[in-house]
């Protein structure tokens, strides 16, 4: 289902990817800082949730400007807890490279303003800790702030998030974490002699246990 969410005085496109049965729970995806919504890792996940029940909400916003981007999600989080057609009870916010990082941010910002009930979690998929050739300077500082739970799905061999510099970044997390490395993927998650299905099949599978023990562990 295509729709057009309002930010500003613009539009941001967007597409439901809706389950048959009724959904309780949604999550929010969006892209790195290149590409769009319809990334194939990002339409694959998608269809992989809304095949098992999750609603699944991507947009494109092409902004390069991390402020803008985090703006963007807000308004898209705030689109969706208002919707009639979809009464969640809570949502999970993903991202895929700067995507993530604008989710983090969202997370941060919503928590400091004491209005983040509606958020269950947070997946990233290939965060991007820092620059490549650049591991002084961290992009960590929202990480540090969130408390609900958190799942990494990163490569390790990604020019942009070394193994043991996010290792060290989740030990001083305070949310409950959980990081899966592909073994031998990149940053665009690509591994040498490896399908591209099935690195998505893989990246698919993680996130939707993660997703399921989530929702398990909040009706409990």
């Amino acid at each position: 289902v295509k729709v057009k969410i309002p930010f500003g005085n613009k539009y941001l496109d967007a597409v439901f990817s809706v389950p048959e049965k009724k959904p309780t729970y949604g999550v929010i995806l969006t892209h790195g800082a290149g590409g769009d919504m319809n990334f194939p890792q990002l339409v694959s996940l998608a269809a992989c949730l809304a095949s098992r029940g999750i609603l699944c909400l991507r947009f494109t916003c092409k902004g390069l400007n991390i402020a803008y981007r985090t703006k963007a999600f807000k308004t898209v989080v705030e689109y969706l807890k208002l919707s009639d057609d979809y009464k969640l009870l809570g949502v999970f916010l993903a991202g895929r490279s700067m995507g993530s990082r604008a989710a983090a941010s969202v997370i941060r910002q919503l928590s400091q303003e004491g209005d983040d009930d509606f958020i269950q979690g947070l997946v990233c998929l290939s965060y991007p800790l820092h620059r490549p050739k650049l591991q002084s300077k961290l992009r960590d500082e929202d990480l540090l702030f969130i408390r609900c739970p958190v799942l990494f799905v990163s490569g390790s061999a990604d020019e942009m998030c070394e193994k043991q510099l996010l290792e060290g970044v989740a030990s001083r997390m305070k949310a409950p974490k959980k990081i899966h490395w592909i073994d031998k993927a990149n940053h665009g998650m690509a591994v040498k002699g490896r399908a591209t299905e099935d690195v998505m099949e893989e990246i698919n599978a993680q996130v939707f246990s993660w997703l399921r023990e989530n929702i398990e562990l909040e009706h409990k």
